[in-house]
C-alpha cells in the first residue's frame, strides 16, 4: 500500500484503491477516533460533490464515524467552501468533502478541514495516514452502546447562501446586470445561481444539469468555450465559470474573452488598496504565476510574496505574513477577510463589487496587467535529482535566462505527485517562448528521460 494523502487530501479512481469504500471507512474512524480525545462524542460534516461515486463514499466515511463513535451529519451536495463554513458555522468537530474538484467523473477525493474551517496541516494528515495504514483501527471501536448515529441536514444551502450574499458590500446592487453561470454541472449548481438571483441580477445558466458523470465535461473553469459564446451572445456584463467543487472562478469579460485568475487577484486587490484594505500592502500568490502580475505588484506599490504551488501554501503564507488576499492562476483565490478557504463564488462577489464600485467593464479593468505569454512543458523524467545539481540544464537554463533578460521568466520544477519535471518559460512573444520551452525541454529528455 503507497502513501494516502497527497497535496489536496486523497484523491485517485473511484472505486479502486485508495478511493475505495474500505479506505473511506477507514478514513471515517481514524479521524473521529483523533477528535475522540478533545470531545467525547465528535460532530462531524459530510459533504460532496456531484459525481456518481459519492453516494458510495459518503455512506462509507458515515459508516466509519459511527462504527468508531461519531456524529456525521449529511449535508448532500454542496460546494467544498460551504462546508468549510458549515463546519465552522456549526462549531462541528471537523468537515469531510468528498470531491476531486476540477477532475473528471472517473476520479474522486477526499479532504478533510478542522473545526476552525482551515484544511489539516501535513502533520494531521499523516497522523490520520498512518492509523489507516497500520491496520490497527478494528481494534479501537467501542462498544456497541457508544456507537454514533448519523443525520440529514436539509436547511445548508439557505445558510450558506446568507453567508455568501453578507460578502457583498451592502450598498452596491447587482440589479439587472447580465450574469452567465457556468456551473460545471458539479457543486455550485444550485447555490450560484440563487445567490445571484437573490441579489438582483438578470441570471443565464449553463451546465447545471448534474447527472453523475458530467461534472466538468467540457464545462466549468476549465473549458470556457460554452460561456464564452453565451455571454456574447446574451450581451451579459461577465461570465462566471466554477470547477466541479466550486472553489475555483475564472471569468469572462463582456467581449468573450477569459480572465485569468492572476487579472482577478490584481483587480480585487487594487479595489481593497485604494479603500486602505489591502492588508500589510501585500498580495500573495505562487511561483506559477505570471511575470505581469508581479511587474504591475510593483507599478502599484503591492509587496509580493511567492508562495510554493497549492491553495494550502498559499494560505500558510498568507497567515504568516499577514495577508488578506492570495490565490493560484488557476483561478482559486482566498479571501481571508471573508472566508479561511478558496470560494469561487465569494471571489466572484468581489470581482463584481470592484466593476460596480469603479463603472468600468471588466475588460477595462484587466487591462491592470500585462499577460505574458506562457508555455509549459511537462516532460517523464525517472529521477528527481536537484536541479542545480545537474550541469548542462543548469548552463542551458542560464543561457534562455540571459536571452530574455527582464523580458521574461524560466521556472523549472518537478511535479509533487508525478514523475514528471514542469518547464515554465514567459517571454516576450508566442513564438519566443515556445522556442526556449522546447530547448530547455528537449536537455532535460535527454539527460533524465
Amino acid at each position: 500500500m503507497g502513501r494516502l494523502f497527497g497535496t489536496d487530501g486523497i484523491r485517485g479512481e473511484a472505486n479502486r484503491y485508495p478511493m475505495n469504500s474500505a479506505v473511506a471507512f477507514s478514513v471515517g474512524q481514524a479521524v473521529t477516533y483523533i477528535l475522540k480525545k478533545s470531545s467525547h462524542k465528535p460532530r462531524l460534516i459530510i459533504g460532496k460533490d456531484t459525481r456518481i461515486s459519492g453516494y458510495m463514499l459518503e455512506s462509507s466515511i458515515e459508516a466509519g464515524i459511527t462504527s468508531m463513535g461519531g456524529v456525521p451529519y449529511l449535508v448532500g451536495v454542496l460546494p467544498t467552501p460551504g462546508i468549510a463554513f458549515i463546519t465552522q458555522s456549526m462549531r462541528a468537530d471537523a468537515g469531510i468533502v468528498i470531491s476531486a474538484s476540477h477532475n473528471p467523473y472517473e476520479d474522486n477525493g477526499i479532504k478533510i478541514f478542522s473545526g476552525s474551517g482551515f484544511k489539516l496541516s501535513d502533520e494531521q494528515e499523516e497522523t490520520i495516514e498512518n492509523l489507516i495504514l497500520e491496520g490497527k483501527l478494528p481494534d479501537m471501536v467501542p462498544p456497541a452502546r457508544e456507537m454514533g448515529r448519523a443525520y440529514r441536514l436539509n436547511d445548508v444551502l439557505g445558510r450558506y447562501i446568507v453567508f455568501l450574499k453578507n460578502t457583498f458590500p451592502r450598498e452596491l446592487s447587482m440589479e439587472n446586470m447580465k450574469i452567465v453561470i457556468d456551473a460545471a454541472n458539479g457543486a455550485t449548481y444550485k447555490v450560484a445561481p440563487e445567490t445571484f438571483f437573490e441579489l438582483g441580477a438578470d441570471i443565464d445558466v449553463i451546465h447545471n444539469n448534474p447527472n453523475g458523470l458530467n461534472i466538468n465535461d467540457n464545462c466549468g473553469s476549465q473549458h470556457t468555450h460554452d460561456l464564452k459564446k453565451r455571454v456574447v451572445e446574451k450581451k451579459a456584463a461577465i461570465g462566471l465559470a466554477f470547477d466541479g467543487d466550486g472553489d475555483r472562478l475564472i471569468a469572462i469579460d463582456e467581449k468573450g474573452c477569459e480572465i485569468t485568475g492572476d487579472q482577478i487577484l490584481m483587480i480585487c486587490a487594487k479595489t481593497l488598496k485604494d479603500e486602505g484594505r489591502l492588508k500589510n500592502d501585500l498580495l500573495v500568490s505562487t511561483i506559477m504565476s505570471n511575470l505581469g502580475l508581479m511587474i504591475a505588484c510593483k507599478k502599484y506599490n503591492f509587496r509580493h510574496h511567492a508562495s510554493k504551488v497549492g491553495d494550502r501554501y498559499v494560505l500558510e503564507d498568507m497567515l504568516t505574513l499577514g495577508a488578506a488576499i492570495g490565490g493560484e492562476e488557476s483561478g482559486h483565490m482566498i479571501f481571508l477577510d471573508y472566508h479561511t478557504t478558496g470560494d469561487g463564488i465569494v471571489t466572484a462577489m468581489q470581482l463584481i463589487a470592484s466593476m460596480i464600485k469603479t463603472g468600468k467593464p471588466l475588460s477595462e479593468l484587466a487591462k491592470i496587467m500585462d499577460v505574458y505569454p506562457q508555455k509549459v512543458i511537462n516532460v517523464a523524467v525517472k529521477s528527481k535529482p536537484e536541479i542545480s545539481s545537474v550541469p548542462q540544464l543548469v548552463d542551458v537554463i542560464r543561457e534562455v535566462e540571459k536571452e530574455l533578460g527582464d523580458g521574461g521568466r524560466v521556472l523549472v520544477r518537478y511535479s509533487g505527485t508525478q514523475n514528471v519535471c514542469r518547464v515554465m518559460v514567459e517571454g516576450p512573444s508566442d513564438e519566443l517562448t515556445e522556442k526556449h520551452c522546447k530547448q530547455i525541454a528537449e536537455v532535460l529528455q535527454r539527460l533524465l528521460g
